[in-house]
């Protein structure tokens, strides 16, 4: 009897032993599980406080790109404007004037010329044929009627014809000379301002490197700044001035050319006139002396 409760209670020591140890080892692994998750919670927050700092970085990394940014340059008349505005209102308006009032007397000029500006071959075909039928006074008309200082010198020419081939040959020179003066006239004006313009940008200049020197005795010390500023505004009166003259200039070219071209068409067309009367001088008869 005492044996086999003996090992009973053998038996009974051997089982609480060995659950204490399994519930002892579950124990543990529940405690290592528990560190796992806190460290795999700890390891997720610290993640996310680093993401939101990435976050915070790269938007603070684009607002610096984005101011960094220059912005686009302006071109055309934008541009022009700017500068126009930036270079003083009060020189610039002389400049503006200048280079408005040149184009205007340009403008006029060109229209003026092209309108004098006639076929003389053609003309002086209708003049030959009007002169080959004995008709002086339908040669005179075609002359009236045509535009230009040509015509108006052929028929000065006709009405002198009567009076014989020097009186013609000097009326056509003297009234040349006339017509001459009158496709050059407003050429004096474009010279002007094509002279002024300029003059007005160096003025502008020199007083805008007075106004900055003045700042730079106000200050006291030679500021980068303000001395750049002072002469860009100083030479932008300058850069419109050449601008407007370069303008004009080349216009002046052009209407001094257009009127060197007429002129020798006068010059052509006095010299024809006097052949086609000696030409025409049989069926013209007393009409005209020779």
């Amino acid at each position: 009897m005492r044996k086999l409760l003996a090992l009973l209670l053998i038996m009974g020591l051997v089982a609480f032993t060995t659950n204490y140890a399994i519930a002892q080892d579950g124990g543990e692994e529940t405690t290592i599980l528990e560190g796992a998750a806190e460290k795999l919670g700890n390891a997720g927050e610290a993640a996310a406080e680093t993401a939101e700092e990435a976050g915070d970085a790269l938007a603070n990394a684009g607002e610096a790109i984005a101011d960094a940014v220059v912005p686009p340059r302006k071109f055309g008349h934008q541009l022009l404007k700017e500068y126009f505005i930036q270079g003083g209102w009060m020189f610039m308006s002389f400049v503006l004037a200048c280079l408005i009032l040149g184009l205007a007397f340009c403008i006029e000029r060109i229209i003026t010329l092209n309108i004098a500006s006639v076929n003389t071959d053609k003309l002086m075909e209708r003049i030959d044929g009007a002169l080959r039928d004995g008709d002086l006074e339908q040669a005179k008309e075609i002359c009236k009627s045509t535009p230009g200082p040509t015509a108006s010198i052929l028929h000065e020419g006709l009405k002198r014809s009567g009076e014989g081939l020097d009186s013609v040959e000097k009326a056509v020179v003297s009234y040349g000379s006339v017509q001459m003066g009158l496709l050059e006239r407003g050429l004096v004006w474009i010279g002007l301002f094509i002279a002024i313009a300029p003059m007005l940008g160096f003025m502008g200049t020199v007083i805008g490197m007075i106004q900055a020197f003045d700042k730079i005795e106000e200050v006291g010390d030679i500021n980068p700044s303000i001395v750049a500023g002072g002469i860009k505004v100083a030479l932008l009166t300058t850069v419109f001035g050449l601008i407007t003259a370069i303008i004009l200039q080349i216009f002046y070219n052009y209407i001094v050319n257009k009127i060197d071209g007429i002129v020798n068409k006068m010059e052509d067309a006095s010299t024809s006139l006097v052949d086609v009367l000696i030409d025409n001088r049989s069926a013209l008869g007393g009409k005209v002396k020779f």
